[in-house]
């Protein structure tokens, strides 16, 4: 390779990175904000909390929603979960045995839902916290838009190095391939369970999480199946009323997306094959850098070298981006291992539990 070469190759790969990354914050940004509304009726919503072994975070969930039902459902937790959750004030039922077909968290949420009475229900996860007035808030926005189902994206909770160099960076590839357009029309299926508010009678219509029950995805299909049924669905942003930690360690990292990335790019073949684009393509950054500096290209070094930082800025919130490098790789390395433990029908531990 020459000289020009080298330079040529540089553009075509930072011209294409460009273009994913830039369409990735531009589709999570599409997806519309739900406003906090700060009065209103009382929400008419019932709040389902599956949860294993989450004794650590299920206080401070439940304490997000003071005067409302709250639902625990304690799928066999071998900790405090059961008693924690009912010292917060939620009602605590424990999780049926799993039938054959069943995972955990469809069987804890529809367990859950079999209880409630209100019009609404809003399914959350135990590492989940939010705004006092966030059911307000999603239950306007759901309400004043028609919707039969909202499912919104959190902030998302950074504590360690390693959340902070991974996190971001996964969730720039995630929305590279995703359409908010596609999700809008239904063509591309995306929900997600962490916060998930649904109208209690379309939720039993069309047979709830128990039209999911073996799936790992249980978010993804359960949209798919609200689409498939006429419900009129909507996934948002709500960044400023709630907030999860979803991983507390690298180990937690690797199971968490060995147990989902690959499933969610098989759900959805091309919003994965834009992902393994995106994906590759930055995998490329150093070989690329590498051989610029060897014929001494330094300026187009300079400008390939800030490149993912500079694109993935946004998604870290600042200088923190420079993590972006090291993700790369780290990411490539998780991808690899979940498409490995999926392709050869693996099982993945997590929380105690073969999945």
């Amino acid at each position: 390779m020459s000289f020009s070469g080298a330079l040529d190759l540089a553009i075509v790969v930072g011209v294409l990175t460009a273009f994913f990354l830039v369409k990735s914050r531009w589709n999570y940004l599409r997806f519309a904000a739900v406003a906090k509304k700060e009065s209103g009726p009382k929400p008419d919503v019932t709040v389902i909390i599956p949860a294993r072994n989450e004794a650590a975070n299920i206080a401070r969930c439940i304490g997000s929603f003071p005067g409302t039902r709250v639902i625990v459902v304690d799928d066999d937790s071998s900790d405090s979960t059961a008693r924690t959750a009912r010292s917060a004030g939620a009602q605590v039922i424990s999780a049926p045995p799993l039938a054959d077909g069943w995972l955990g968290k469809p069987n804890a949420c529809w367990a859950g839902a079999q209880l409630a009475s209100t019009a609404w229900l809003l399914f959350v996860d135990a590492d989940t916290w939010f705004d006092k007035k966030a059911l307000l808030s999603l239950q306007h926005h759901a309400e004043s838009r028609s919707l039969d189902m909202l499912s919104a994206f959190l902030h998302q909770e950074r504590v360690t190095l390693a959340e902070d160099t991974v996190l971001p960076y996964a969730f720039a590839l995630y929305f590279c391939g995703v359409s908010a357009r596609a999700v809008a029309r239904g063509s591309q299926s995306l929900a997600n369970g962490q916060c998930l508010l649904i109208r209690r009678d379309a939720y039993l219509r069309i047979g709830g999480h128990k039209a999911v029950a073996g799936a790992v995805i249980e978010d993804v299909e359960l949209a798919a199946v609200a689409h498939e049924n006429g419900l009129k669905a909507e996934v948002a942003r709500a960044e400023l009323l709630g907030r999860v930690r979803m991983y507390d360690s690298l180990g937690a990292i690797f199971r968490g997306f060995e147990k989902n990335s690959f499933r969610f790019l098989l759900a959805n073949p091309w919003t994965g094959l834009q992902v393994v684009i995106a994906s590759a393509l930055l995998t490329t950054y150093l070989p690329i850098l590498a051989l610029l500096l060897y014929f001494s290209h330094y300026a187009g070094a300079l400008v390939f070298g800030l490149m993912p930082v500079a694109l993935l800025a946004p998604w870290y919130g600042g200088p923190s981006a420079i993590l972006s490098i090291p993700a790369i790789y780290l990411f490539q390395l998780i991808a690899l291992r979940a498409m490995a433990t999926t392709l050869f029908n693996r099982k993945v531990e997590w929380k105690g539990r073969p999945v």
